[in-house]
């Protein structure tokens, strides 16, 4: 999944047990564990299977910009979850995390969150390595859930144009649970856009990829995770997508040209892929993550392993 499955710390934020289902207060109230969403709101409307494969690659960038989330993935010792070693099975489990935040029920995201956090568990920095991170650091998955965020709104609006004001309102309310259904107790999540902008604003003063995760996200940027023919046909694609979802300072940093001829290219691109997904049904154009969502499922009946 996106490195909220691999970033967070040891122990659970007020408001929730352990595995961060709803607690109560002193006096028996649960407390709610998701930002409420206006009634009516269809999140299949705004999800793109298209979309999030071709702006996923430059998420992960933007996630592991912070050092603690760069460190904690890139130096993981649960390999079973490895993007070097394992890319499609990371892939999988990546995409299933999303399919179960935005579309799953409160009973998916609460089985999902178990299997996650048996790995988030063995995630722990070691006293020698140049930053310290814990799983389930609800501060790192907060950035991590705020870049996901970001990259959804950035993704629809690229492929889409503008949202009107009531739907960018709901769907951000919505995506709070790209934090919530893990460790990210309701109340962290900033109040309204206006506050997330702010938020994101200050976040990125925290931003800083040094040579070992700059050379860590080149490596997945150019696929050298996967087989050379494969790399040979889809890497400089790849980069060139990946290079058009950053922000100017990310690529910066990382060393990727881009010129205005290239973001014509670009646009041209993702406008003509908006055509494109207008034009399909919803169960096409919400694939790969509604096949995800019923594979969970059907995990969890005959009991196989989720992640």
């Amino acid at each position: 999944m996106s490195t909220l499955e691999t970033v967070a710390a040891s122990g659970a934020p007020a408001g929730t047990s352990p595995d961060h289902s709803p607690a109560t207060t002193p006096g028996g109230a649960r407390v709610a564990r998701d930002v409420p969403v206006p009634a009516g709101f269809d999140m299949r409307r705004h999800l793109s299977g298209i979309g999030s494969r071709m702006a996923g690659p430059a998420n992960v960038i933007l996630q592991l910009s912070w050092p603690g989330v760069g460190y904690g993935v890139m130096n993981s010792r649960v390999h079973d979850g490895s993007a070097m070693l394992h890319p499609i099975k990371r892939a999988r489990t990546t995409f299933t995390y999303l399919a179960v935040s935005m579309l799953g029920t409160d009973e998916d995201r609460t089985a999902f969150r178990k299997a996650v956090n048996g790995q988030h568990a063995q995630v722990v920095s070691t006293p020698d390595e140049p930053v310290q991170y814990r799983a389930m650091d609800p501060r790192l998955q907060l950035w991590v859930a705020a870049c996901l965020y970001y990259g959804t709104v950035d993704m629809i609006e690229k492929m889409h144009g503008p949202l009107d004001e009531q739907t960018a309102d709901a769907l951000y309310a919505h995506c709070a649970r790209f934090g919530t259904s893990l460790q990210v107790p309701a109340e962290m999540w900033p109040q309204d856009r206006a506050a997330f902008a702010e938020y994101w604003e200050e976040g990125l003063k925290e931003v800083h990829i040094d040579p070992d995760v700059r050379d860590f996200l080149l490596r997945l940027t150019t696929l050298q995770n996967f087989p050379r023919r494969m790399r040979r046909r889809l890497a400089p694609f790849n980069v060139f997508v990946t290079t058009g979802f950053l922000p100017q300072e990310f690529r910066e940093q990382l060393g990727l040209p881009w010129n205005d001829e290239m973001q014509a290219r670009f646009d041209r691109l993702m406008r003509r892929l908006g055509r494109i997904e207008r034009a399909l049904p919803t169960q096409a154009r919400i694939f790969p993550f509604n096949v995800l969502l019923m594979d969970m499922r059907r995990r969890l009946r005959t009991g196989k392993a989720l992640v």
